[in-house]
């Protein structure tokens, strides 16, 4: 049994504890019984998925970038200041709970969790796709966390692909008032799409009409993708569509190559796939290249080694999913504390190389490997 298998089968008995008449029967079938309801639904099974070591990269693309250590930092460890701004709102670190999840029952508790412990940190929370509540508003329920986060950083979710098959302004909308949302995010996926066996495909056309959803909406429109990066080329484009942030999701976190195979029972095309796009890093200092965009370093991070990283790299922000999905699964207070722990490690981090401020941070050199 792996640590998805008992992270869920945790929450399928808690479920059947508030809800008697789908108590499951057997402790002994509480497992098989999880994977029933989970193989059921698509968004419940990514979320199996996702907690699968096989689907994380074994490779470290972070790994590869080094600093040059301070051994006589002229500051005060306890005068470190990690706050930034973002989306007109103060966060005590640099960090955002990554778009998830929703739709399901297990979502909801995942993303409630998320929320009541963003709101305790001081950090930004994504949800995950809203498609699922727009078309059946019985399961909007499940991402709406504003009552236990009032001061977060909240950014709604979309994939941009349903502006070619029918979303409009309309739906952008509905989705932000839905939970209140300072921000959307329009998702990027042409990968996971292609492999996925429910996948559409059509692109063609979508930038005007990512353009035209960026000049109605009265909240900024985010772009990211969701696991193999934006290169500059493409960043570029979206900064003249009137997009200003942009949120990497590259190459190094969890694969959804991997995860869409396995649904489709083709695992040769997932491992085909699987490191298809470009590496956080480089993605990041793509996107840093161009002149007025905020950027969202995201895909693969886990640590706040890697937050350091990806901030000198050229990121305002760093993003991070997988590394708190299982804490949410079972409780906000684990979130919490996962959270804590990554923002001591940036502090360490902050420390050892002189930076009293995420700004400073970002001026401090940072090399591959081979370029030292």
């Amino acid at each position: 049994m792996n640590r998805g298998d008992r992270a869920l089968g945790a929450i399928i008995v808690s479920s059947a504890t508030a809800h008697p008449a789908e108590r499951v029967p057997e402790a002994a079938a509480t497992m098989a019984s999880s994977k029933e309801l989970l193989d059921r639904d698509r968004k419940a099974e990514h979320i199996r998925l996702a907690l699968e070591e096989r689907m994380q990269f074994a490779s470290h693309a972070f790994a590869r970038y080094v600093f040059d250590h301070d051994a006589l930092p002229d500051l005060d460890f306890d005068a470190i200041d990690l706050s930034v701004d973002f989306l007109g709102k103060r966060l005590r670190a640099p960090l955002l709970l990554s778009c998830m999840t929703g739709g399901t029952e297990i979502a909801a508790r995942i993303n409630r969790n998320l929320a009541e412990a963003a709101e305790s940190r001081g950090v930004a929370l994504g949800v995950g796709s809203q498609r699922k509540a727009l078309e059946d508003p019985g399961k909007a329920a499940s991402f709406t966390v504003r009552d236990l986060a009032p001061t977060t950083p909240l950014l709604a979710n979309l994939g941009a692909i349903q502006l070619n098959y029918g979303y409009d302004i309309e739906q952008c909308r509905r989705a932000v008032a839905m939970i209140g949302a300072d921000a959307l995010v329009l998702h990027l996926n042409p990968l996971q799409e292609a492999i996925q066996p429910e996948g559409q495909c059509n692109f063609a056309g979508l930038l005007p009409k990512i353009a035209d959803i960026t000049r109605q909406l009265e909240v900024p429109v985010i772009v990211k993708e969701v696991g193999s990066g934006i290169s500059e080329a493409t960043g570029r484009r979206l900064f003249a569509a009137g997009v200003r942030i942009l949120d990497t999701a590259g190459v190094g976190g969890t694969s959804w190559a991997r995860i869409e195979a396995q649904r489709a029972q083709d695992v040769e095309m997932g491992e085909l796939f699987a490191g298809w796009g470009i590496p956080t890093p480089e993605s990041i200092r793509q996107l840093s290249r161009i002149e007025g965009v905020t950027i969202i370093g995201s895909g693969g991070l886990r640590s706040g080694v890697d937050v350091a990283k990806a901030i000198a790299l050229g990121a305002d922000l760093a993003g991070l999913a997988q590394p708190f999905l299982e804490a949410a699964i079972d409780s906000a207070e684990r979130v919490g504390q996962r959270i804590d722990r990554i923002v001591h490690e940036l502090k360490i981090a902050m420390f050892c190389l002189s930076s009293p401020t995420v700004s400073d941070l970002k001026s401090v050199p940072i090399h591959r490997e081979t370029e030292r």
